[in-house]
């Protein structure tokens, strides 16, 4: 895929995650764009060690629920990251 494929591909999974974890409101299109983006990078990692078999990334439906999981996943992570401790 090309850097403007990276880029939309990366913007609907970015916004399909924010709208399951009810933050869209406080995501941008730049933050969606980075959440899908590096969702889909962790969500291949993690989808690499689950199955023990590489994950080819292509504009497709299974690539993109590979996305929005690891973008669940990283946003998880960083609401835990960012959780402020009274």
């Amino acid at each position: 895929m090309g850097p403007i494929t990276w880029l939309i591909f990366g913007a609907l999974a970015g916004w399909l995650a924010s709208l399951v974890n009810k933050t869209n409101r406080e995501h941008g299109c730049l933050t969606n764009i980075a959440l899908g983006i590096v969702g889909a990078i962790v969500g291949g990692f993690v989808y690499r060690v689950i199955a023990g078999d590489g994950f080819t990334v292509r504009f497709n439906l299974s690539s993109l629920l590979v996305a929005i999981l690891g973008a669940l996943l990283v946003s998880a992570f960083w609401n835990v990251l960012t959780r402020r401790r009274i």
